[in-house]
């Protein structure tokens, strides 16, 4: 056995403990950091052949760092709803600031100011699909080129224009009929949107006709406003749509048509562009005609302009984005994605991972879908390390190196005495 061999294997087995204790310090100093996966040194023997001599040469210690990326952390509530975990096996998608794909379990995300783009503790961008075109977005299983950044930039203020409406309730039995197709009955008006927000008046002209049947108009009420004078007489402009209805016996609506013309079975509503705006479908099958007097009620859907004040988070990943009038739209869906071997995945600065050849290649899906987990809003994977293994494991290098600059001292007199024998 040649005692430069013993001083190799004693420096080796120092060398081993080295790289356990920088493990080691690693760990305990993100021990508090949200995600991260605690490493861990391997030792595996590397022997030198035996000779057949009687002398023994011996070998060295190699070392393998793992991290256990696949081993879930402690799940903590915090006060933001922006924080997000995943409950199970899975990775959120982001993206580093030079534009390169990762993956991580650190969902500590807040609104970066300057773009608005929800960003982690490490700068990391979250990237997800968007919804604002409608409609469920179609993933790429094996790819993430398709994603967006989730940005609050990409939702606006918006207004909602109006493409719903109803009329209900009782229109009198006993009402006199209109002398003429120029008068009606009674005016209502009702408020719609159009597309940009604007708020459009519609004056809503009922007249009661000579076969008890009775004619709904709808008129702009900025361009056709109601004529002056003791008897009630329809605008002289062009209504926005006109539909006389019919009932039966029980003072239930039958049906629609055009004046005198009836039986009236056709749709129980009647369709009008808004001002500036949509198509506007008006129900009309609420109205009923009964003694007594009027008691009419009108809706319209639609909004006027509101602004963004946040966000909200499902989970199946579906972000959405309030606004101030207490709306809310799907704006973005977050994605989960996984590989076959999270253990052999990349650590990268930052808190994430980039996929190896022993990883295999990432695959795209959402969650509580093919055993990915589920998305946690206000909730953050704490890290899995347990400091007071680390502290053992720390002691126990310890020890162990201090055996081995043992053996190397060792060794190193022998040579001394070696050497002296030549003097």
């Amino acid at each position: 056995m040649s005692l430069i061999g013993v001083l190799r294997t004693g420096v080796s087995g120092m060398n081993a403990q080295s790289n356990r204790i920088s493990t080691v310090a690693e760990n305990i100093q993100n021990s508090g950091t949200a995600g991260y996966k605690r490493s861990s040194t391997e030792f595996s023997s590397l022997l030198i052949a035996d000779t057949g001599t009687g002398n023994y040469n011996s070998g060295s210690v190699e070392t393998t760092v793992r991290r256990a990326i696949s081993e879930g952390g402690t799940l903590n509530a915090t006060t933001s709803k922006s924080d997000l975990a995943i409950d199970g096996n899975g990775f959120f998608v982001v993206k580093d600031p030079a534009g390169a794909p990762l993956l991580t379990r650190a969902g500590n995300f807040r609104i970066d100011a300057t773009s608005t783009n929800f960003t982690n503790a490490a700068g990391m961008t979250l990237m997800g699909y968007s919804l604002l075109d409608g409609g469920e977005p179609t993933t790429t299983l094996n790819g993430v080129a398709d994603m967006v950044p989730i940005s609050l930039a990409a939702v606006s203020s918006r207004a909602t224009p109006t493409t719903e409406g109803a009329l209900s309730g009782k229109l009198p039995v006993d009402e006199t009929a209109v002398a003429n197709t120029s008068q009606y009955s009674k005016k209502y008006s009702v408020v719609t949107f159009d597309n940009v927000g604007k708020s459009r008046t519609l004056d809503v002209y009922l007249a009661k006709n000579a076969d008890s049947t009775w004619t709904v108009s709808l008129y702009d009420a900025a361009a056709n406003p109601t004529p002056s004078g003791s008897t009630p007489t329809l605008p002289s402009g062009t209504a926005l749509g006109s539909t006389t209805i019919g009932f039966d016996a029980q003072g239930k609506i039958t049906g629609t048509g055009a004046r005198g013309t009836g039986p009236f079975t056709g749709a129980k509503s009647m369709t009008v562009t808004v001002p500036g705006g949509q198509s506007m479908t008006v129900d009309l099958s609420g109205l009923t005609q009964l003694a007594g007097d009027y008691a009419v009620e009108g809706k319209a859907n639609g909004k006027s302009p509101a602004a963004v004040t946040g966000t909200s988070f499902d989970a199946d990943g579906t972000v959405y984005a309030t606004f101030d009038d207490g709306s809310r739209i799907a704006a973005f869906k977050v994605p989960v994605a996984t590989v076959s071997s999270a253990d052999n995945l990349e650590p990268r600065s930052g808190n994430v991972y980039r996929p190896t050849v022993e990883s295999g290649d990432i695959q795209v899906g959402f969650a509580n879908q093919g055993g990915r987990g589920t998305i946690k809003s206000g909730v953050l994977e704490q890290s899995n390390v347990d400091v007071s293994t680390e502290l053992t494991a720390m002691i126990e290098s310890q020890s162990v190196f201090t055996a081995n600059s043992k053996v190397f001292t060792t060794g190193n007199e022998m040579l001394d005495t070696l050497m002296s024998l030549k003097r």
